[in-house]
């Protein structure tokens, strides 16, 4: 990909990373590290051409196989949590998705692993982390269910779909004194919750709303 797609123009500027930054500190966004990541990352080559004069609004767009890309206030508001438990050298996403969340990531931790079950997604994933030319995010095709235990334990692990209840698998991949940040659907909706590892026990952090696709299951 060349550097003018990369910068981008007009409604992709730089100028409209810089506006989506300031309504997320309005939005009650503080760290100055995921803010600056938000800045310097191009959002626009993680959707459809079509829709990239919209990729710096504070909303969801569709990614194909009933997929969406998190708004930016959700990637910034889990990057944040997650960062604040934890130095997070070692982080496993759950749900590659686009891509972009493991980006914005991948420039705040040393390695990233992130799992997707689906393949077309994943390729597509792949093709942005080689544009943005990142050499620290590890991919894979498989349940996200499972994680990767190959790669375990993880100082973070971050969960990008709404799961109904927390697999086991993951709770094992978890590093004592680490983190999990995951969406979990109940009755009432969803909650972002953060889990600590203490070392003998996880201990459940009840956040906030959000809204994500439901977690699925499988490979596709």
């Amino acid at each position: 990909m060349n550097r003018e797609r990369l910068d981008g123009i007009g409604m992709t500027s730089q100028r409209a990373r810089d506006r989506l930054v300031d309504r997320l500190r309005g939005l009650g966004i503080t760290s100055p590290a995921v803010l600056g990541v938000i800045a310097a990352t191009p959002r626009h080559i993680f959707v459809d051409e079509a829709l990239s004069s919209h990729a710096y609004e504070n909303k969801s767009l569709p990614i194909g196989f009933g997929q969406t890309i998190s708004q930016p206030y959700t990637v910034a508001r889990m990057t944040e949590v997650l960062l604040e438990c934890s130095p997070c050298r070692k982080v496993l996403e759950v749900g590659t998705g686009s891509g972009y969340q493991a980006v914005v990531l991948a420039q705040l931790c040393e390695e990233v692993f992130t799992v997707e079950r689906i393949a077309a997604l994943l390729n597509r994933a792949r093709q942005c982390f080689r544009d943005m030319g990142l050499r620290n995010i590890r991919s894979r095709h498989t349940d996200g269910g499972q994680g990767w235990p190959d790669n375990g334990p993880y100082d973070g692990i971050m969960v990008t779909a709404a799961m109904e209840q927390i697999p086991e698998e993951l709770l094992t991949q978890l590093a004592p004194g680490g983190c999990m940040v995951l969406p979990l659907a109940t009755a009432q909706g969803q909650r972002l919750q953060r889990i600590r590892h203490t070392g003998t026990s996880f201990e459940m952090e009840d956040m906030e709303d959000v809204r994500f696709v439901p977690f699925l299951g499988g490979k596709r």
